[in-house]
């Protein structure tokens, strides 16, 4: 078995365009991503396989994106950094699609 990371994403943003495709910003992590996948069970919360061994929690999203993720079978996702030390600079530092999997239930209780 695995030993994957889970972390909670403390701030991110969910943006949606006029066609209802989203695009979700979260904070640069070390690595490449590899088959990036989000669980969804329709509720206001998420799990991003961000790698095999890499979950980000995606608490609280907001209800009127809900229903734009329950459709979604992909979503574009942006990694940015944060201006600090000898990087003053904030911006993206990649972006790729991730898909969504609709799920009954995520694999642990989160809340």
């Amino acid at each position: 078995m695995v030993n994957a990371a889970v972390e909670a994403e403390s701030y991110y943003d969910i943006l949606a365009n006029s066609e209802g495709e989203l695009l979700f910003c979260l904070k640069a992590r070390e690595g490449s991503p590899d088959r990036p996948q989000i669980l969804f069970n329709g509720e206001n919360h998420a799990l991003f396989y961000r790698t095999a061994d890499q979950m980000i929690v995606l608490d609280y999203i907001h209800p009127e994106v809900c229903p734009l993720l329950k459709e979604a079978s992909s979503v574009l996702v942006a990694e940015f950094t944060d201006p600090v030390g000898d990087n003053p600079m904030k911006g993206i530092v990649r972006e790729y699609v991730a898909t969504v999997r609709h799920v009954s239930k995520l694999p642990f209780n989160i809340s």
